[in-house]
């Protein structure tokens, strides 16, 4: 074992002794491990996800509402979920499930509505670039788009565990970013607590047993040279992370983004040029998915 893959399995074994340890860290509903499981089999259908829904009535309501908003341009309104299961696909409701499920599970807590906001902006505008990129890049990798979007909502998970649950280091990491805004969160997180978000983000989608590619992309958004994982996902996210942030950036925020990495940009199979212009395209398609604002919301 090599010194820098001990380095990563020690954070590793030590992040999640720490997040087993939070009481009453949220779970992802029954009805999202019920479908999983379905899709695990090979003689999943429409019909079974459909059933499971129908379990959840609240569920089935989200999910025909996100089915119906914008963020799909359907030709016609779906008003069943097994209508819904069959044309977006059994693997889009699973997401879409999954999407609605995390954005409910961290109300109720203490919590500043400006930042639980803005947290959920940058993570929405993250998805969608997820989305546009697994589309842009389709040929250089087959990355199912609403696998995308997911992975990108939730690539800052690590971050909520920590603002919810390790309220004395988010404290810390405030001031520490008041006091160096020129440095990236996860330089400060590391500093202060010796691991960062994306290490509890990795570890919270082993506790919910996320599908690997999806853990693999919280994990090493912002490092994809690191994955071990083929799939270009985490490169995509970090890609989409990038272009969120200078999308939305006010002038002063925009001076201090960080360039995407030679290495970043590699395993993507772009270069920085590829990038460019998509600004536009991601405000319009970020206003399509205001529906999952409003759900984060409400």
């Amino acid at each position: 074992m090599t010194t820098k893959t001990l380095v990563d399995t020690t954070i590793e074994l030590r992040v999640r002794q720490v997040v087993s340890s939070i009481r009453n860290l949220p779970t992802p509903p029954i009805v999202f491990t019920q479908i999983q499981k379905v899709l695990n089999k090979e003689t999943a259908s429409a019909g079974d996800v459909a059933n499971i829904l129908a379990e959840d009535p609240s569920m089935s309501a989200k999910v025909l509402k996100l089915t119906n908003s914008a963020f799909y341009g359907l030709a016609r309104e779906i008003d069943s979920v097994r209508q819904a299961v069959v044309i977006v696909g059994m693997d889009a409701i699973k997401n879409l499930v999954l999407s609605a499920s995390v954005m409910g599970m961290f109300k109720g807590n203490s919590l500043s509505q400006e930042f639980q906001e803005k947290f959920w902006r940058h993570s929405l505008a993250t998805g969608q670039g997820s989305r546009l990129l697994a589309k842009k890049f389709r040929s250089r990798g087959i990355i199912d788009p609403e696998t995308a979007f997911s992975a990108g909502l939730l690539h800052d998970i690590g971050k909520l565990v920590i603002a919810c649950f390790m309220q004395d280091d988010f404290k810390k990491i405030l001031a520490r970013t008041r006091q160096t805004p020129n440095l990236e969160d996860y330089q400060i997180e590391d500093e202060v607590m010796g691991f960062n978000h994306s290490h509890v983000g990795s570890a919270l989608a082993a506790n919910w047993n996320l599908p690997t590619s999806l853990a693999d992309a919280i994990t090493y958004h912002h490092r994809p040279e690191a994955s071990p994982e083929d799939s270009p996902l985490s490169a995509i996210i970090c890609g989409a992370n990038y272009i969120a942030k200078k999308t939305f950036a006010s002038d002063y925020e925009g001076r201090l983004i960080h360039p995407l990495s030679a290495e970043a940009l590699e395993r993507l199979g772009v270069d920085a040029a590829d990038l460019e212009g998509m600004d536009d395209t991601l405000h319009e398609e970020y206003a399509k998915a205001e529906t999952f604002m409003a759900m984060a919301s409400a």
